[in-house]
C-alpha cells in the first residue's frame, strides 16, 4: 500500500523561497547543554558567511563530521534549542536504527563548491 503524501504545492510558493546552499563544517564539538547530545558545528558557506548550527548528528564521530560538505537552509530564522541558538538548519534524514531525531547528513556526492545553491 502506498502511503499518502502531503498536498501538492507550487514551486514558486515553496521550494523557490528557500536558500539552500553547500557549506563545509569547519569546527565541531559535542554540546552537552541541550536536552539530548548534540553537535555544535560552525559551517562555512563561503561568500554567504559562517553560521553556527546545532544538530543531532552524533552517530557520526567528530572526525567524520569535520570538513564534511553539508546542505544548509540559510534563510530560516535562528532557532532556540534550550540554552543555545542554531543559526542555520543543516539538512539530514533519520539515521538508520537510531533513536528518533538522530540524523545523518544530506550531502553532495562530489566535492561541490562552497556556497553552491541547491536546485
Amino acid at each position: 500500500m502506498v502511503k499518502a503524501i502531503k498536498p501538492v504545492v507550487s514551486y514558486d510558493d515553496s521550494f523557490a523561497m528557500l536558500d539552500i546552499r553547500v557549506g563545509r563544517v569547519v569546527e565541531v564539538e559535542l554540546e552537552t547543554r541541550t536536552h539530548k547530545p548534540t553537535y555544535r558545528m560552525v559551517v562555512d558557506f563561503g561568500k554567504y558567511g559562517k553560521y553556527v548550527s546545532f544538530g543531532r548528528f552524533t552517530c557520526h564521530p567528530v572526525e567524520e563530521v569535520k570538513d564534511r560538505l553539508v546542505l544548509g537552509v540559510l534563510n530560516f530564522a535562528p532557532r532556540k534549542m534550550g540554552p543555545v541558538t542554531s543559526e542555520v538548519l543543516i539538512l539530514g534524514v533519520q539515521y538508520p536504527k537510531a533513536e528518533s531525531g538522530e540524523a545523518t547528513f544530506v550531502s553532495p556526492a562530489v566535492n561541490a563548491k562552497i556556497g553552491s545553491k541547491l536546485f
